[in-house]
């Protein structure tokens, strides 16, 4: 079972797939502006941050 942080962590990174998947089904074939590419940069960070917090609880045994 997750801990609270992990459940949250779980939900933030589905928000942020939706919001990764619109993003880039808006991208344009050529000139993409820079914000885009940042605002995609960005998500993805935070997907790598929060996917290393549910990581680091699988090894974890429950008490």
């Amino acid at each position: 079972m997750l801990e609270p942080s992990q459940d949250r962590a779980a939900q933030r990174i589905t928000e942020l797939e939706q919001r990764l998947a619109d993003l880039q089904a808006r991208l344009p074939a050529h000139s993409v502006p820079p914000a885009m590419m940042m605002e995609m940069e960005e998500i993805e960070e935070e997907l790598a941050r929060l996917r290393g917090i549910l990581d680091s609880g699988k090894g974890r045994v429950a008490s």
